[in-house]
């Protein structure tokens, strides 16, 4: 076999290093990409990412063969690249009338350190970095290309990638095709908010979704209107008595009842009561415009509730206690509102149900939820049995309550300010100095 001359063997080392920098880049880049960008640019018609949905699909298969790809490079510059560079430095240290066997060790040492550093640096750091900051672009570039080489060297890939899956198993672990790509919710919720950092969503799209997640754990009774505060219409009371109480409260749907709010027998839309009123020809009667109500139970999640009103075609459901007896009515616009926020119409009086008095000093309605007093507050109030900030309230106080009545709990002092048979509607929190910090047990 004629031997190489020095020019040829650099040229064969330039395309090793390049060859090692494919391989690099490749594996990084097929581990780095999403697949569900790759499906993406597949719907919109990119011929490239069919080759990157192959690839990404089958990554135990084609990172054996950029694994396969980067040794034998690495091999091919330990045989021509540093004996071709220390070829090169050899007649200049032969100048310096050294013994034979000082040149040779000091070429070796030359020609080594060069080719390690153009192997390290151009041929694996700078495809790294470049295939994990351009992870999608790199992919639908070199995809093809390790297609035809993982073809071409196929039986070789299979010989070693059957054997890595032998060990990876005798090791009881699993292999990268096996692994599931799915995210937890708390996965997302990380990958919502790097992405509102570096500026890819704005801060709306991340609250709704963080307001989506925090909607599907929470059961009716945490958002529903309470019993107390139902505004109905009764059929032991005349049409015009009706009337009176929707043209007074102006909300859109209304519960009726037969006798008390127990006994809800379904629910009247004010657009019917319009119709009714116009039509002059017969005499107005409630009964006829009742439609059947949804009815659940208080501790139905509320997905479960949004579904079910999207099926039955409503927008508002009578929710039952464990006796069966109503406990509160929910409406599509209290499930919204767990999601954009509150919605206000043009009946809806200004109306906060948190109010900043001073820094640590709120007013708080009674009928906040506990879950809003630790998001908007910060204040984490534990209890299994109720939801509400007033709930909580008597709970701990197990006894009359008047305004005034007052506790201190985790450095915040917590007084009622308001109240309403009994109910709790208004409570103060404020925050004092830990040295006088008492829990109530």
């Amino acid at each position: 076999m004629p031997e190489l001359g020095v020019g040829f063997k650099l040229f064969l080392v330039f395309l090793l290093i390049a060859a090692t920098a494919f391989f690099v880049a490749a594996e990084f880049a097929v581990v780095k990409v999403r697949d569900s960008r790759i499906q993406q640019l597949i719907n919109e018609g990119n011929k490239k990412a069919l080759n990157a949905k192959k690839v990404t699909s089958n990554l135990d298969e084609y990172l054996s063969a950029c694994q396969l790809g980067i040794t034998l490079t690495a091999l091919g510059l330990g045989w021509l690249g540093k004996p071709a560079v220390a070829v090169l430095f050899y007649p200049l240290l032969a100048q310096l009338q050294l013994t034979q066997g000082t040149i040779s060790a000091i070429s070796f040492v030359v020609g080594f350190s060069i080719i390690s550093f153009l192997h390290v640096v151009v041929g694996e750091l700078a495809p790294k970095t470049l295939a994990i900051q351009r992870a999608e672009k790199v992919t639908l570039w070199l995809s093809g290309p390790l297609i035809l080489f993982y073809k071409a060297l196929y039986p070789f890939i299979w010989v070693l990638n059957g054997s890595a899956r032998i060990l990876v198993r005798a090791l009881g672990l699993r292999n990268i095709s096996e692994h599931s790509e799915s995210h937890s919710e708390e996965e997302i919720r990380m990958i919502m908010l790097q992405s509102h950092q570096s500026g890819e969503i704005n801060q709306t799209e991340l609250d709704f979704t963080n307001n989506v997640f925090l909607m599907t754990e929470k059961v009716v009774t945490e958002i529903m209107i309470p019993r107390p505060d139902m505004v109905c219409l009764y059929t032991n009371l005349s049409f015009e008595e009706n009337l009176k109480i929707v043209q007074s409260e102006k909300y859109g749907r209304y519960p009726v009842c037969e006798g008390d709010k127990d006994h809800v027998v379904g629910y009247i839309h004010t657009k019917d009561l319009l119709d009714l009123c116009v039509d002059k020809s017969r005499s107005p009667s409630l009964l006829e415009l009742i439609r059947k109500p949804l009815l659940v139970y208080e501790f139905t999640p509320l997905i479960d509730i949004m579904k079910k009103m999207q099926k039955e075609r409503t927008q508002i459901a009578i929710v039952l206690d464990e006796y069966a007896g109503t406990a509160g009515l929910v409406t599509i616009e209290d499930i919204l509102e767990e999601i954009v926020g509150e919605i206000q119409d043009e009946y809806d009086q200004d109306y906060s149900p948190i109010t900043k008095l001073q820094p640590g000093h709120y007013l708080v309605d009674g009928r906040v939820s506990l879950a809003d007093i630790a998001q908007e507050l910060g204040i984490y109030l534990e209890s299994e049995d109720v939801y509400t900030i007033g709930g909580w309230f008597m709970a701990h106080m197990q006894g009359p309550l008047t305004e005034g009545t007052s506790f201190e709990y985790k450095n915040n002092k917590f007084t009622v300010t308001e109240t309403k048979s009994n109910r709790v509607m208004k409570i103060e929190i404020k925050e004092i100095s830990e040295n006088v910090n008492i829990d109530v047990p």
